[in-house]
């Protein structure tokens, strides 16, 4: 799907969040060239590519306009390139996808799966480039009041597979979409253990599986010290954990913001994956 990029293991994508307001890093990197820098030594700590947003998806975040987004997120994206990294851009517009593009990133990650901005679908359609239909239901700012399922599992891959039906239709090519189950967008935490638990089952609909758990709530809560949840910063351990558990369940590429342990973390689940087939 990306040439140049290893295919025997699972592939590590470093964040660089050019936003004021993400949860774990927003306002570090917001001068251009301090996210390019960032994003070149994610890529030296392992990181295979590199993911580029402009807009802060954490549960609550309103949304920024479309001029303030690309003014963001082009030129991080045009000097990453210019050194030799894989780029995908993190956005939910089409046309913040068309003009990424244009400026060398690789790869579209809509969070939204195409559901935030139809003419998503025609972008890549249009361009073959590869997409990241992650599972959505609403906006950062009302998402967690559509945390309901009947069967998170199963309830999921229904709708990621109403996703896909949709880019399909659109003219996307099956071989260029990835799926992302979503962990933490309209879920609880203890939905986003259950989806851990049962990775295979979205692994199993045929598509390469972006899983992005990197220093979210839920690890932070697990990690509770007499209620109070484990800071942001503390949380790159677990992050490491379930890379380790991700890519033993197959998952195509982990999504983190430290990069280094789970470029070990996979490497170490490739070996065990390889053991297993003799």
């Amino acid at each position: 799907m990306l040439p140049g990029l290893p295919q025997d293991r699972c592939l590590v994508m470093g964040v660089v969040n050019v936003t004021p307001d993400s949860f774990s890093d927003g306002g570090r990197w917001l001068d251009a060239d301090t996210a390019i820098r960032h994003g070149l030594e994610l890529v030296r700590q392992g990181a295979d590519l590199v993911d580029v947003g402009g807009e802060s998806t954490r549960p609550g975040a309103l949304r920024i306009d479309q001029d303030e987004e690309l003014r963001r997120v082009l030129p991080v994206i045009r000097g990453l390139v210019a050194e030799g990294v894989v780029v995908s851009v993190d956005t939910m517009r089409a046309a913040v996808a068309r003009q990424s593009l244009e400026a060398g990133a690789q790869v579209i990650n809509d969070v939204s799966g195409g559901r935030a901005d139809p003419d998503m679908r025609s972008v890549a359609a249009e361009t073959e480039a590869p997409i990241v239909l992650m599972h959505w239901r609403e906006h950062s700012a009302v998402m967690q009041q559509h945390t309901h399922y009947d069967d998170v599992v199963a309830d999921i891959r229904a709708e990621l597979g109403q996703q896909v039906d949709g880019a399909i239709a659109a003219g996307v090519d099956p071989s260029r979409i990835v799926i992302d189950p979503g962990l933490g967008f309209s879920k609880t935490g203890e939905h986003n253990w259950t989806v851990l638990a049962h990775l295979d089952a979205f692994v199993e609909l045929g598509f390469p599986v972006l899983v992005a758990a990197s220093r979210k709530r839920f690890l932070g809560e697990l990690l509770a010290d007499d209620g109070v949840l484990r800071p942001v910063d503390g949380r790159d351990a677990a992050t490491a954990a379930v890379t380790t558990l991700a890519a033993a369940a197959g998952a195509w590429c982990i999504r983190v913001h430290d990069p280094a342990p789970s470029a070990d973390a996979v490497r170490v689940a490739a070996r065990l994956r390889q053991e297993g087939r003799r």
